[in-house]
Parts: C-alpha cells; sequence; structure tokens
C-alpha cells in the first residue's frame, strides 16, 4: 500500500492531539470482542475539531479521486463513517448513501440508506480498520445491490494480518490515510510514549487476541 508519509504521519499526530486515538500500555482497554489492547480509537472525536475534520475530508477526497478516478457514489459505512464519508461526497461533489450492518427489521428494510443505482462505480469509506469484517459486510451488501465497488477508503488501520488476509480474499483494494506503523512512530518522536512501551505496542500487534492474558 502506498503511502504518502507526512501526511500519515500528520494524521497520527492529529488524532493523538485530540485523543481520538488513546496509548495506554500500563492500563489497557477492553474492547468489545474481548481483546485486551493497549490502544483505543476513537474517530469520531475528529468531527468536533473543524480544521482537523476538513485535513481529513481533504486528503481522503484526494485519495479516493487519485486511486479510482471519481465514483459516481460514496458509501459510508454505519455508524462511524456516515459523517466523515458526507464530507467526502460534499467535496466530490457525488451523492453519499450509507451501509448498516444489516438491514432493517421494519419499513423499507433497507441495509444500504440512500439512492443508488445498478451499474453505478462507488468508493466505500470506514473510519478505523481492525479485522474488516464489518467493513466487508457493507462491501457484500453493495455488491448484492450490483453496483462496482473500486475501492475503500479509511483513515485508519491496526494492521493486523487477518485484515490484510480478508481485503485480499473479497479482491478490495484498501487504502488508509494513516496507520498503527505511522502512529507508532509519531508517538514516539513527539515523546507521547517511551521506548519500552513501543516494544510493548509492538508486541501487542503481533498477537492481539491473546496480549497481556
Amino acid at each position: 500500500m502506498d503511502f504518502n508519509k507526512d501526511t500519515a504521519k500528520k494524521t497520527a499526530e492529529l488524532l493523538l492531539q485530540i485523543k481520538a486515538i488513546k496509548l495506554s500500555p500500563q492500563e489497557p482497554f477492553t474492547w468489545a470482542s474481548g481483546w485486551n489492547s493497549p490502544i483505543y480509537c476513537d474517530n469520531r472525536i475528529t468531527l468536533s475539531f473543524p480544521s482537523i475534520r476538513n485535513f481529513l475530508k481533504e486528503n481522503i477526497a484526494k485519495i479516493v479521486e487519485d486511486k479510482h478516478g471519481k465514483p459516481d457514489v460514496i458509501a459510508g459505512v454505519a455508524t462511524g463513517a456516515i459523517a466523515i464519508g458526507v464530507l467526502i461526497a460534499q467535496e466530490l461533489g457525488v451523492p453519499f448513501v450509507y451501509v448498516r450492518p444489516e438491514a432493517k427489521k421494519h419499513g423499507r428494510k433497507n441495509q444500504i440508506e440512500g439512492y443508488i443505482e445498478s451499474g453505478q462505480n462507488v468508493v466505500v469509506i470506514e473510519d478505523l480498520i481492525s479485522t474488516g469484517k464489518s467493513s466487508l459486510n457493507a462491501v457484500k451488501a453493495l455488491k448484492e445491490a450490483n453496483v462496482s465497488v473500486k475501492g475503500m477508503v479509511a483513515i485508519f488501520s491496526y494492521g493486523f494480518d487477518i485484515a490484510k488476509d480478508n481485503f485480499e480474499k473479497d479482491n478490495i483494494e484498501l487504502t488508509t490515510l494513516s496507520n498503527y506503523d505511522f502512529l507508532l512512530e509519531q508517538a514516539l518522536e513527539s515523546e507521547y510514549i517511551t521506548t519500552e512501551e513501543l516494544r510493548m505496542l509492538e508486541d501487542w500487534r503481533k498477537n492481539p487476541s491473546k496480549w497481556n492474558k
């Protein structure tokens, strides 16, 4: 995956600055999956900071156009990527839809909310990639609607091997603005973490489900 190193490090710096990403190797977080984790990421916090929100919007929109050309539609993965997806669609001047984790149980029972036509080119926006499972679930729903998914662009990825395997298996090109490697590099440079904590954070990524058990 190609990265603009300056943009990737700047993104990591901004996410750390507003505590959208928190690193706490000494007192780990517990994820919904039950994993113990020295990192917690909530990119929705970026929406409360207009300058950072604009930075993400402009840089992701540029990646979308550079990698995939101007799509017919931008699709956001609910709920985390709805707002940033709308901003990117607005920047590109194209329609927006969002994809639920599953179809609604009432009303029109939609999984895809918004107007989309068979054969349209779609780029999917995601805020955060962990295993990639929920992101690729959205891709599956779009493919079932007979649209052409050109790829996915996300703000941040943990860079797990399982995610890489999942995206390769589904033949979906994933591009992210920043990732775990750039985050650690930036956190060390800005003295947010020590060298010892860096090693701990690197160990976690190698086997996150078993870490700190």
